[in-house]
């Protein structure tokens, strides 16, 4: 994560600068949970069906929401120059960074297709996040592995592309992006070790049950897929502390349709707090992603602010 010092009004601002983003290797859900089938719900008693529910959120997602609505959608991974037309779900998140009694939130949105982990996101930094009035929105493209970027800022030529491996980011790229992967934010949950069921209560229109709890990013790991236990495996060791709180927020179905979660790093001896947040909405939109072709992409050196 980059995090910049800013001098205003005699004090120091901490602020979140976006600097390289990805999403971990494809397939979801927790060894060992299932398919996206059976019970999801948990009951109106909680306990261990509530802790059931929770684990079960990241494979109920790649088992439901790549559909369409009328549940034949399909969807391939789409190679440089292809275009993958899937359905998935509208995303919209937030990433509110805290230090030194400043807040400053990195917000974004698009459409993600839960089963191959492929989605366009735009984000957008606040006014004076980097040193600038205003900042041109950056279109990020997620695929497993990688993560591409246009309008990337300093040093990128006009219409070229970045990207970044996400196998090098120290966090696993929960929070460097300024946007946490979606289903990194569900699978991270199959970490979770103890969980509250707080009741119904209603999100966006739709009847929703609300968990609350603390998760392991190492026991997510362990328990995610072969192909995404490294970026979690590096989180576990790049945050301050390896326990998240979280707040859940799952339908009917067992869909995730709103999940918070709060890390806390240590930045050069000082200890920062990011709230990221997810929503998913719309579940049957179609997500269309065409990576860029090689002769797209920027290979020289970024500016860093």
């Amino acid at each position: 994560m980059v995090v910049q010092q800013h001098r205003s009004g005699g004090g120091a601002r901490a602020v979140c600068a976006l600097a390289v983003a990805g999403m971990m290797a494809a397939t979801a859900g927790c060894s060992g949970g299932g398919g996206g089938g059976g019970r999801a719900m948990a009951d109106e008693r909680g306990g261990a069906d509530s802790l059931d529910a929770v684990h079960r959120a990241a494979a109920v997602l790649a088992g439901t929401g790549a559909r369409t609505a009328s549940g034949t959608g399909t969807a391939t991974v789409a190679g440089a120059g292809d275009r993958t037309v899937t359905a998935g779900a509208e995303v919209r998140t937030s990433m509110e960074t805290a230090a030194g009694g400043t807040r400053v939130t990195i917000r974004g949105r698009g459409t993600y297709d839960f089963r191959h982990r492929t989605g366009r996101l735009t984000v957008v930094l606040p006014a004076d996040a980097a040193g600038e009035d205003e900042h041109r929105p950056i279109t990020e493209l997620l695929a497993p592995g990688a993560l591409y970027m246009m309008n990337r800022g300093a040093g990128v030529p006009e219409g070229k592309w970045v990207r970044v491996d996400t196998t090098t980011l120290a966090d696993g790229n929960l929070v460097t992006g300024g946007v946490t992967d979606p289903m990194a934010a569900a699978e991270l949950l199959c970490g979770a070790r103890q969980v509250t069921y707080l009741g119904r209560t209603e999100l966006a229109g739709v009847a929703v049950r609300h968990y609350r709890g603390v998760l392991d990013i190492a026991r997510a790991a362990r328990e995610a897929p072969p192909a995404s236990r490294g970026a979690l495996t590096a989180a576990a060791a790049g945050l301050r502390t390896r326990t998240v709180p979280f707040d859940a927020y799952l339908d009917e179905q067992g869909r995730l349709r709103k999940v918070r979660h709060r890390f806390s790093f240590a930045d050069k001896g000082r200890a920062l707090e990011v709230v990221s947040t997810t929503l998913l909405r719309g579940f049957g939109a179609l997500v269309s992603v065409r990576l860029p072709d090689d002769r797209d992409i920027y290979t020289g050196k970024i500016q860093q602010r």
